[in-house]
């Protein structure tokens, strides 16, 4: 595929600057105190200290499929949201929602959930710092102001409980400084890329009081255009800020309140339509991946708030306590175009707004004995409600011929639960630790489902009603979880684990009780039995790092979301998102991340997930067709592959360089299985130099999607409208970045 002058560029550049450095080593081998400052072993990889059971522990040392990337790895990986993690986590699919910029759709091992609406929940938990965050919207966080990203991987229901069916992701921010400390950085790119990130924090001369705050501004043109009105199709305008105060009055108290926002006011996102739409056979497929034809506003607008106060105790020289109480919440107004063209085949407004309540105590003991590990009480209380509004055969001849449909959805969804947890690892003997660990969550969802007919688009006069209930469905749920590790050497530790987690239901805020009775019905927890063989490995005196996890998970009650079709009394076609509990099914899967350091300079690093999933029951008007389904954001194949190279330079400063390329087979995005919106194989190039001049002063120069592949993330398949649509990955992009750290 042809490349532009940029993209030759960086990729010479990327070429040259892996043999440079070489020459800057030479130049600098005179230089006694370079000699002199050289680690130990520089050969040795960098230890990684996680989070992932809730105590501090070295990601070699803890027996958990867990990736994890310090800020300085980020860095040096371009890592700018949490959707650049693909392809550099195995097993993990993870993008922007459909037409949005902030809301996250996260898949690990094919197991989440793609609708962002108000009622359903996510099957992969986001956290940050120790807050979970119910909702999707506003998730795809800008990574700013981070310490590091731990991602687990396989259900993690015992420390984390509720709808970390998939897994967890972590966000975890910079420590508050005992000394005064900031960063800015500028940096401008290809389609109007325009960011800056800036932080500053310090301590009073006791270090008592410690504070940082820390912004973040991204902007960009979009990559097409609604070719009537000229406006930017997903033009990028997004703002991020944290604030954090310390009290630390003692070695043995401390306290933390932090607050954040995100404001997203960028355009919708774009939609190729992939065929004509029988409905208006008017208008061909554009050639852009990115242009519309669409005569709806431009409205995609989210914001995202919270606050956390974090209380650390040490209550002896065995315990110590943690408090963790947060408020969290987020609204959007959101215009969607289905069809993607100038009349209302099907145009949809939404708002959602939601609130939570969290309230976590955690207790941890270690008396440096043989036992040691963490319990906890956690509780939440939240709501999530919205508005849906639907205008479908909006236009002439279907409006004149009476066929159009006004349908309006809305409600409230709440949820409150409560959970006690524990786990502790009892050290048998040297070698031999087995790990334990239980939690017990009451959860209690109750719904307001208004769902009507409206006879205009002013939604004020209804006609008819599809579904008008409320409702209250409580579940308890118990999941355990075991896991026994050798260590067989200092060097290998093997592990075998089981474990069980949930996906919590409720009921469909869709619901057409009239058309569909089922959908009136609640929702059961969607439930995984979890069996994993793991090694953690560490060779050549920490040169070489290989982890591996195989792991078969079961599925039972699974949940998805699915458009379905129905006749009208006029003989016209109708359809609503339903929700419903599928059936069960099965996910086998190998995983594999390995880092290599040759020699002082060189560093290959890279990951590849094997997933063979099958449903056993997949029950449709009341036939099983299990055999004609598959799992969705579930590739068979994946993996990426990094070189990087960083030397220090003579005059104090270092250049650094890196390649990488990531790939997977084919992938259905969505659960009608269209092989319109699945995506085939693929693969993408991505390429990066960083130059750090002295210790204050970086530039960075990054490419990525460097052979400019068209990629499909996501699409809609609605056979009754005549809509085929997909959502695109980027295009080529390549930045550059300025960056002062004092």
């Amino acid at each position: 595929m042809k490349l532009t002058s940029l993209s030759v560029a960086i990729g010479l550049a990327t070429g040259l600057f892996c043999v440079l450095p070489v020459h800057a080593q030479q130049a600098g081998d005179d230089a006694v105190a370079a000699d002199t400052a050289k680690p130990k072993n520089a050969k040795q990889l960098d230890t990684v200290v996680v989070t992932a059971r809730k105590r501090e522990e070295t990601l070699q040392d803890v027996p958990i499929a867990v990736s994890a990337f310090t800020a300085q790895a980020l860095e040096r990986q371009n890592v700018q949201s949490l959707s650049d993690l693909q392809g550099k986590v195995p097993s993990l699919q993870i993008y922007a929602a459909r037409g949005s910029n902030t809301t996250l759709t996260a898949y690990i091992r094919g197991v989440g959930q793609a609708d962002p609406t108000w009622g359903f929940d996510p099957g992969v938990g986001i956290y940050l710092d120790d807050v979970y965050l119910a909702r999707p919207q506003g998730a795809v966080l800008d990574v700013f102001d981070v310490s590091r990203i731990e991602v687990l991987r396989g259900p993690q229901g015992t420390l984390y409980g509720k709808n970390t069916i998939g897994g967890a992701i972590k966000y975890v921010a910079s420590p508050l400084p005992v000394k005064t400390e900031g960063s800015v950085e500028v940096t401008g790119g290809t389609h109007g890329e325009k960011d800056v990130k800036a932080s500053l924090g310090g301590a009073s001369a006791d270090a008592v009081w410690r504070g940082r705050i820390a912004y973040a501004s991204s902007h960009n043109d979009g990559f097409g255009k609604d070719i009537l009105t000229g406006s930017r199709n997903g033009n990028k305008n997004t703002n991020a800020a944290r604030a954090t105060i310390g009290f630390f009055p003692s070695n043995a108290f401390n306290m933390q309140l932090s607050v954040d926002g995100v404001r997203d006011n960028s355009n919708p996102r774009g939609a190729k339509m992939l065929v004509v739409n029988k409905l208006d056979p008017a208008y061909q497929p554009l050639d852009s991946d990115f242009d519309t034809r669409s005569g709806f506003p431009q409205v995609n607008h989210t914001k995202l708030y919270g606050s956390a106060l974090t209380m650390n105790w040490i209550a002896s020289q065995d315990w110590s306590l943690k408090s963790v109480t947060a408020v969290r919440g987020s609204y959007t107004d959101t215009n969607i175009d289905f069809d993607t063209l100038p009349e209302k085949i099907a145009d949809v407004n939404a708002v959602y707004a939601d609130h939570q309540f969290t309230q976590e105590f955690q207790a941890n003991y270690d008396a440096g004995g043989t036992v040691h590990g963490v319990f906890g009480l956690y509780y939440f209380d939240g709501h999530a409600d919205g508005q849906i509004k639907n205008i479908f055969l909006g236009s002439p001849p279907y409006s004149t011929l009476g066929l159009t449909q006004y349908g309006g959805t809305g409600g409230r969804m709440g949820t409150k639960s409560w959970a006690g947890y524990g786990d502790f690892t009892w050290d048998i003997s040297p070698s031999w630790s087995l790990d334990v660990g239980l939690r017990y969550t009451h959860e209690t969802k109750t719904a307001l489902i208004q769902n009507y007919g409206y006879s205009d688009d002013t939604f004020t006069t209804p006609v008819a009603t599809l579904a008008d209930f409320s409702g209250s469905h409580a579940s308890s749920n118990v999941s355990p979880k075991v896991s026994l590790d050798w260590s067989v050497s200092d060097q290998v530790k093997l592990y075998a684990s089981y474990s069980e987690g949930f996906h919590s239901g409720g009921y469909n805020i869709r619901a057409n009780c009239v058309a569909v009775p089922a959908s009136c019905r609640p929702i059961d927890d969607e439930k995984v039995q979890s069996f994993e063989l793991g090694s953690k490995m560490s060779f050549f005196d920490g040169a070489l790092m290989m982890n591996t996890a195989l792991f078969r998970n079961v599925y039972s009650d699974i949940q998805l979301s699915v458009f379905s079709s129905y006749t009208l009394p006029n003989g016209s076609q109708g359809f609503f998102g339903d929700f419903t509990n599928a059936g069960k099914g099965h996910i086998d899967g190998l995983e594999e991340e390995f880092a290599w350091k040759p020699s002082e300079n060189w560093t290959l690093s890279g990951n590849f997930a094997y997933l063979h999933t099958k449903y056993t029951k997949y029950m449709t008007g009341g036939v099983n067709v299990a055999d004609q389904q598959k799992f969705t954001n579930a590739p068979k194949w994946s993996g990426g592959l990094s070189l990087e190279n960083s030397t220090p330079l003579a005059n104090g400063g270092n250049l650094s360089a890196r390649i990488n390329y990531t790939y997977q087979t084919m992938v259905y995005p969505e659960t009608t299985l269209s092989p319109l919106i699945a995506q085939s194989a693929y693969g993408l190039w991505n390429a990066g130099v960083i130059w750090q001049v002295n210790q204050p002063w970086s530039l960075s120069l990054q490419g990525t999607n460097l052979a400019n592949k068209s990629y499909r993330t996501t699409g809609y398949n609605i056979g009754a409208l005549g809509i085929y649509t997909g959502f695109y990955g980027a295009p080529r992009m390549v930045t550059l970045s300025a960056k002062y750290k004092f």
